[in-house]
């Protein structure tokens, strides 16, 4: 369905309210018509072509099905992972460059797509569009483990802007961030030297005056177990006995690295740990495996374990920041998403949806 009601209701000289008095619906209807996201019933068609003198065939026409467009991008980052044709994908538009960032569904709904990867050769896919790909505003790719960043996404997709997220650890973001694949990168590192997050790893990861920090939220990380069940650990020292299995996160991530200082600590060698070597990617992931009794223990955020109903042992208080390029703060899109980051909305939803500590929440860090 096409439609040229925005032509039409500018051309004689009508608002949006205008018209939407005219024909008796409400204003971010017409907004919508005009966007192509709803399409009216008949008798609001019949209203908008009187309101406007026109005709309905003049307002709206059908466009005929035409063959499928293919596109051509580069995988977000670089995998080996079997099956990747046919994989659901979303495509972002970064310097005149398209990436393809692997679609992330939840647990019980398919995600937005743009497009189905059909070939590859290296990085480079081929991707099948579908018909309502969403191309077209402003584009923001962040890499991170933080699962509240999905509230992020909500609240910068009502600025206008669209939002890809990679799952992955905070090494593997601030590395991607650093090839150029991501307009930001989410971390959570804590640097036993100095006693701080994130700022000294950055800065001896980039050039200097290349980044800028802001902070994002705090959260408690801490191990996470079942509960109703007759034994589960209690604290770290209890997962040296042979009686637990856990489940890791990759390296590089901020909550293998608790585990480790963790451990340590404990004075309790990893290698003795039975599944030590089983990681799975984000914390989500992560508490899962233990809320499905795949897992006795993980390391992993409150916020996890309130949403799977897990024990919740606390380790350490965490800061979780957003790294980004100085050329990337400094264009209209930057601004538009730091801008989002001081919003009053997104405080309030982390600090009730995710228990998170937002005092601080856009806060320039560097």
């Amino acid at each position: 369905m096409r439609t040229r009601l925005k032509e039409l209701r500018q051309a004689r000289g009508l608002t949006a309210a205008d018209l939407a008095s005219k024909c008796g619906v409400r204003r971010q209807t017409i907004y919508a018509i005009e966007d192509g996201i709803y399409i009216p019933n008949t008798l609001i068609a019949v209203a908008l072509a009187r309101a406007l003198d026109s005709s309905v065939e003049e307002i709206f026409s059908i466009e005929q099905a035409g063959p499928c467009h293919t596109v051509e991008a580069e995988l977000a980052f670089n995998t080996r992972k079997p099956g990747l044709e046919s994989q659901l994908v979303q495509i972002f538009e970064r310097e005149k460059r398209l990436f393809a960032v692997p679609a992330q569904p939840n647990s019980s709904f398919l995600p937005h797509v743009d497009g189905v990867i059909q070939r590859r050769s290296g990085r480079r896919v081929s991707i099948k569009l579908n018909a309502g790909s969403r191309n077209g505003r402003p584009s923001v790719i962040i890499a991170g483990c933080d699962p509240a960043l999905s509230i992020l996404e909500e609240q910068a997709e009502a600025a206008g802007l669209r939002i890809g997220l990679i799952s992955c650890g905070s090494r593997k973001a601030l590395e991607l961030l650093r090839r150029g694949t991501v307009d930001i990168a989410g971390s959570h590192l804590f640097d036993a030297a100095s006693g701080e997050y994130n700022v000294p790893i950055v800065k001896r990861t980039f050039e200097h005056g290349a980044t800028g920090i802001v902070h994002f939220a705090s959260w408690q990380a801490g191990m996470l177990t079942r509960k109703n069940v007759r034994k589960f650990p209690r604290a770290v020292a209890d997962l040296g006995t042979a009686d637990f299995q856990i489940v890791n996160r990759e390296p590089g991530s901020g909550s293998r690295a608790l585990l480790d200082e963790s451990l340590r600590r404990a004075h309790i060698q990893a290698k003795r740990i039975p599944g030590y070597s089983r990681v799975v990617s984000g914390h989500m992931a992560a508490a899962f495996a233990v809320a499905s009794g795949h897992a006795d223990a993980c390391v992993a955020t409150s916020s996890v374990a309130r949403c799977y109903a897990l024990n919740f042992v606390p380790l350490r208080q965490e800061r979780f920041d957003l790294v980004f390029l100085r050329t990337f703060a400094a264009s209209v899109t930057g601004k538009r998403l730091l801008d989002t980051l001081n919003k009053l909305e997104l405080r309030r939803q982390l600090g009730e949806l995710a228990g998170y500590e937002t005092a601080e929440t856009g806060k320039q860090l560097l």
